[in-house]
């Protein structure tokens, strides 16, 4: 299925809702999520108001990093499914008005890919330079100082062949190598196979990382490393990642892209400046929707979301995109990085900024991150460097379907935190002041209200605890009021058309603590 692209791009009016597939439905009772999980739960993703589901990686894996060691770009783990239950998968969701992003990565493969497993075989295979092989430093040791995201060296010994190769993260992902157009054809073809099952885009696993400087010196150290940063954060990863070849890369899955009017997001964690470089130029455009994670990054004040916004906003190119993000599969929860009354402030400054918002599954029944026992601790970076607050298993659990978790019917592979019990769906969906009620509310007004979805935004401005800024399509004006402070301000907010307070009815003449109202104000 080819969608047909309009004057408008599709993705710009688009929500994006991601789905961690082993924690969000199990059909058959292994405790892990499947696609038929998924399918199951279409109409419950429907009712919530988004039209677009990323789902994070389903190809083949030995999970070392649980799915992001891809051994295979084009099949299915059977552990999700088969490609016929994807291909159904996509039909159902096409059916109601859904598409889908698939994960893709990039930057490195599994170890047990076939790709790798021949490269490794011998220094004269044809596929060794299909990675990134380095002799040792002289005198012995990593060919450079680089370091691993998950901690030590971004490299590994092969006895075998007597050489180095490059790997970002775990020694079971190692580092495809970008500069060989082998490569790249191969990569693109992997693409072009789901885009002719119908896929509607990607979402670009660490974008910045896939292309090393060709002559691989040491990093910069970093004068203000402190242990509990985590040990990646000993150098600037200066050399190792945001190459500029990546940008013509970009282009050609760009261009592949646009044929299907499919839509390339990238995961890119870089300061505004460089992030702004992969949108492209007009001769060589980039992704769509660099990932934007200002408000993940953020402290939870009026003066510096005011200030992030403007400046995120200034920074775009001519014809660029915004997109916010939340929360995701690496990152704490709203919840519990600004607690739970200010998590549905949070809900409507994403669903009123302009641009194109991505939610987090769990984040609209405002989950906090979930208690993991030391012995159910699966996340490798958290093994790898424990208690520096890194791993990523508490806001990976399981969703919560009902009071008893109606997750699966066997044994969840991360257990579900019993606080999180209480905030089910099922005893949400019929509650008007749940977190999962507003999530529905404001969808539903974003959908039916082009000055939310795509109009312009200004007068973004932070006045003590209180952010406001405005939306209009030209013809309707709409004011936001967030109040991201613990005591009520006087405003006024007569012609309130939705407010955060549980009680669904805002007061005339103030703004309550942590309450945030949209006002239509022509």
């Amino acid at each position: 299925m080819t969608i047909v692209s309009s004057a408008q791009p599709w993705w710009e009016a688009a929500t994006i809702y991601q789905i961690y597939p082993r924690s969000f439905a199990d059909a058959d009772g292994d405790g892990v999520g499947d696609l038929n999980g998924i399918a199951d739960r279409l109409d419950y993703l429907v009712d919530l108001g988004i039209d677009t589901i990323w789902i994070s990686p389903i190809f083949p894996s030995p999970m070392a990093d649980f799915g992001y060691d891809v051994a295979d770009y084009t099949g299915i783990d059977p552990r999700f499914g088969t490609l016929a239950d994807f291909d159904a998968l996509l039909a159902k969701a096409h059916a109601r008005g859904l598409r889908i992003l698939l994960d893709f990565v990039p930057n490195h493969s599994s170890d047990q890919h076939a790709w790798f497993r021949q490269s490794r075989s011998s220094r004269d295979d044809p596929k060794r330079d299909w990675y990134i092989w380095r002799d040792p430093a002289q005198g012995g040791g990593p060919p450079n100082n680089w370091i691993s995201d998950f901690g030590g060296p971004a490299w590994t010994y092969d006895a075998a062949t007597g050489q180095y190769y490059s790997r970002a993260f775990l020694p079971e992902q190692p580092d495809l190598n970008w500069r060989n157009p082998a490569v790249r054809a191969a990569m693109l073809d992997a693409m072009r196979f789901w885009f002719d099952r119908g896929v509607d885009g990607f979402r670009l696993d660490v974008l910045w990382h896939i292309v090393k400087h060709a002559g691989f010196p040491d990093n910069p150290l970093n004068p203000d490393y402190h242990p509990g940063m985590g040990e990646m954060h000993r150098v600037h990863q200066l050399h190792s990642t945001d190459q500029p070849e990546v940008h013509a890369i970009a282009a050609e899955m760009r261009d592949l892209a646009d044929r299907y009017g499919a839509v390339l997001v990238g995961e890119i964690y870089l300061p505004v400046p460089r992030l702004m470089t992969y949108y492209g130029t007009a001769d060589m455009p980039g992704v769509h929707l660099p990932f934007n994670f200002q408000l993940i990054e953020a402290q939870w004040n009026a003066a510096e979301l005011a200030e992030r916004i403007t400046d995120y906003e200034a920074a775009l190119p001519p014809g660029g995109w915004p997109n916010w993000v939340l929360g995701n599969h690496d990152r704490p929860r709203i919840a519990t990085r600004v607690g739970p009354v200010q998590a549905r402030v949070a809900a409507l400054l994403l669903l009123t900024l302009r641009g194109t918002p991505t939610l987090y599954q769990g984040d609209e029944l405002g989950l906090p991150d979930a208690r993991i026992p030391t012995d159910r601790v699966q996340d490798p970076r958290e093994l790898r460097e424990p208690g520096l607050g890194l791993g990523r298993d508490p806001v990976r659990t399981p969703l919560p379907w009902d009071a008893a978790g109606g997750f699966t019917t066997g044994e969840p592979w991360l257990p579900i935190d019993p606080a999180h019990l209480p905030l089910n769906v099922a005893a949400q969906a019929d509650d008007p002041a749940s977190m999962l009620a507003l999530y529905r509310r404001l969808l539903a007004l974003r959908r039916a209200t082009p000055a939310l979805a795509t109009g312009a935004i200004d007068t973004v401005t932070a006045s003590g605890d209180v952010l406001r800024y405005d939306r209009s399509d030209g013809t309707t004006r709409y004011r936001i009021l967030l109040n991201l402070g613990d005591t009520p301000v006087p405003v006024d907010t007569a012609g309130a058309i939705l407010t955060t307070d549980p009680s669904g009815t805002a007061d005339p003449h103030l703004l309550r603590p942590a309450e945030g109202v949209i006002l239509k104000v022509s």
